[in-house]
């Protein structure tokens, strides 16, 4: 039997039984762990509020088999609030379900429970720590996560030089399965023409360049929010459930989803 402490961003919960809770974190030194909280939906749990999604907490475990993946789900033991993110996103419907959408994001980009992910949970704790200031639209946000999550994952998007032959930018087309911006000789059925603007933003979106970012017009946001999906819904096979809500949201400040350049990119 051994004790495991850890710090780690709540990703999702789970009910279980009629008090207790199966809690899903990223952990820092652990990446993805499973676990089970006890007592926690009871009216005087003392850290059943503590374990809520967007929490980034200081956790310890009790493993019964000595590992926290293998034999059964360990035990929350003890936990202490690092940074309640959670404060500052859920009373917003925009930064609720862009923060909804990073934590699938980073829930999905770690497979393997037990292997560690150190920055795939620096960027979700730098993430939530931006959404949850509001110093940002949400959908740039998101859309920056998602970019670079997907760049971590080995799938970096090119948004000047030409993806395949490398035929220095700026370049016309954009394919999602090439990789990015293509040249014309390297054209394939399907490429699209965003605007210039467009691909500006998402390359400063994808080097944490917010001066340009935060210029950028409304039409151009939501232009590249329909790239980032296309190309999001490409690389990872199957789509995120909780991206189709931040979808379907109206079309708003720079960054919101949907609108027409949304659709126009994911019909490509």
């Amino acid at each position: 039997m051994t004790l495991f402490r850890d710090d780690g961003i709540v990703l999702r919960t789970q009910k279980l039984g009629e008090a207790d809770r199966i809690i899903t974190l990223l952990t820092r030194t652990h990446g993805r762990v499973r676990a089970v909280a006890r007592g926690v939906r009871r009216t005087k749990s003392k850290f059943g509020a503590r374990l809520e999604p967007f929490s980034h907490v200081d956790v310890q475990f009790f493993a019964r088999g000595g590992e926290l993946v293998g034999r059964g789900l360990p035990l929350c033991t003890q936990t202490e609030t690092i940074a309640a993110y959670g404060q500052g996103i859920v009373g917003d419907y925009a930064r609720y379900t862009a923060g909804t959408a990073m934590l699938e994001t980073a829930e999905r980009f770690t497979d393997h429970e037990g292997e560690p992910n150190v920055q795939q949970y620096l960027l979700l704790v730098g993430g939530l720590r931006t959404l949850a200031a509001g110093e940002h639209s949400a959908g740039l946000v998101l859309d920056a996560f998602l970019l670079r999550s997907l760049a971590m994952g080995g799938y970096a998007p090119s948004f000047e030089d030409c993806a395949k032959c490398g035929l220095p930018g700026p370049n016309r087309f954009f394919s999602v399965a090439s990789g990015g911006v293509v040249c014309g000789d390297c054209r394939v059925p399907g490429s699209v023409v965003p605007s210039p603007e467009a691909l500006r933003l998402l390359g400063a979106l994808l080097t944490g360049d917010w001066e340009t970012a935060d210029a950028a017009e409304a039409r151009h946001a939501r232009e590249g929010t329909g790239l980032v999906s296309a190309y999001l819904h490409w690389h990872m096979e199957r789509g995120l459930r909780s991206l189709r809500y931040v979808e379907r949201s109206p079309a708003g400040p720079p960054g919101s989803r949907g609108g027409p350049g949304a659709e126009r990119a994911e019909r490509s």
